[in-house]
């Protein structure tokens, strides 16, 4: 069994990591880090101390309906998680442990397709490989 890397759990919610086959478990935001405990394998776990997160990008729609979050760390790369219909809550309890200027919305897809087809466009004599 794992030990939890915190010491009082303040928000457990259902969620799934998409990390690659996404799987579903509990994600729990606690005093000292943020942890995700795979449901069907044990040994199948995240923990991530709160000094080890870089920024989180969530993906809004309509302004309104995140959709998913994902997590930059400083040395491990990136993980991507959703709590489904509680993501808002999710955040907000993490907001208690993050700076507000480190949590960002991230980029829409027309943004995205408009940034790549305007760098195409101003390309400054970049030879093609």
């Amino acid at each position: 069994m794992v030990q939890s890397m915190n010491t009082k759990a303040e928000l457990t919610v259902k969620g799934s990591c998409f990390m690659g086959l996404t799987s579903t478990g509990k994600i729990m935001v606690g005093d000292k880090a943020f942890e995700y405990y795979n449901d069907r394998k044990v040994e199948d776990y995240i923990q991530i101390p709160w000094e080890e997160i870089d920024y989180l990008a969530a993906s809004v729609y309509f302004k309104r309906y995140i959709n998913r979050f994902a997590i930059f760390t400083k040395s491990d790369g990136s993980f991507s998680f959703s709590a489904g219909k509680r993501n808002k809550e999710l955040l907000r309890a993490i907001r208690n442990h993050m700076p507000s200027d480190k949590m960002v919305q991230s980029l829409g897809f027309f943004t995205v397709l408009k940034r790549g087809i305007h760098n195409l466009l101003h390309r400054k004599n970049r030879p093609l490989k």
